[in-house]
């Protein structure tokens, strides 16, 4: 029952990257088809006017392979968030669920991929290393091979009374000893050195990702959250974003998000169901 949903839901469609499910109320949502030039049998419409009861079923229908990727509609997130992460009847497996986002900033290179910015909000070391593994996994679907994992904190020297530091260096050196496959890890890398070659180097910085970063992973929710809002509202990048870590990709947007973030939303979970 939400316009914008509806608009990238049928543009996936017709498209032919998805099919559509819609949960809720039939009626509410066939006039608002119609009232914006959509036709509703595109759609599968199952009718549900409770929201609680609505996040259930489609839970269940992921749970039992009826769906292969969850998303929120016109739902408050805590209502959706309490559906998927339920530990009896969720899409949980016991892993770390984490937020993903993948960036096309008109200014950088490559797509950027970012996390945690919606989901975990102060990550301890386990998780993010399952963060990081998330992230590869998300980079090797679109190709990236081996992805550069830049660990941000503000600085790039490690600082004992700075935690977050002492963990990027773990963090890199894990990989080293090759216990974070397929990818590429340094840390601690400041935002600047991260992406752009010119400040690495003015920096002195001799690293395979300083510069070159493919994926950045930030030392907890508010960091994230910041540099998702500034690349998607300053910046103007295209992006995508789901979560991850459960058994079936979950797309979590937000109000403010385009219509073009949701329709590349549903596109990029298509590709993680495959």
């Amino acid at each position: 029952q939400d316009p914008d949903i509806l608009g990238a839901l049928a543009r996936a469609v017709n498209e032919k990257s998805a099919k559509a499910i819609l949960i809720g109320d039939s009626k509410k949502t066939e006039a608002l088809a119609k009232e914006h030039n959509i036709d509703p049998k595109i759609f599968t419409l199952i009718d549900e006017t409770d929201y609680k009861k609505a996040a259930t079923r489609a839970v269940e229908m992921v749970k039992k392979g009826e769906a292969d990727v969850l998303m929120k509609g016109l739902i408050d997130t805590a209502v959706y968030a309490r559906a998927y992460l339920n530990k009896e009847n969720g899409l949980t497996t016991g892993a770390t669920v984490s937020h993903v986002a993948v960036f096309e900033v008109p200014n950088y290179p490559r797509l950027l991929i970012l996390t945690d910015a919606a989901q975990i909000p102060y990550p301890d070391f386990g998780q993010k290393v399952d963060m990081i593994n998330h992230a590869v996994s998300v980079a090797h679907k679109l190709g990236i091979e081996p992805p550069k994992v830049a660990v941000l904190t503000a600085t790039e020297k490690v600082n004992p009374k700075w935690p977050c530091s002492l963990e990027a260096a773990q963090l890199a050196k894990m990989n080293d000893r090759g216990q974070i496959k397929g990818c590429i890890v340094d840390g601690p890398l400041s935002m600047d050195a991260a992406v752009s070659p010119e400040c690495a180097a003015g920096k002195g910085l001799k690293s395979p990702v300083a510069g070159y970063a493919d994926i950045l992973v930030c030392p907890d929710i508010h960091g994230a959250n910041f540099i998702y809002k500034t690349l998607a509202q300053l910046a103007k990048a295209e992006l995508a974003a789901m979560v991850i870590g459960t058994s079936a990709p979950v797309v979590l947007t937000s109000r403010t998000d385009s219509d073009e973030t949701k329709f590349m939303s549903i596109v990029l979970s298509a590709l993680m169901a495959k």
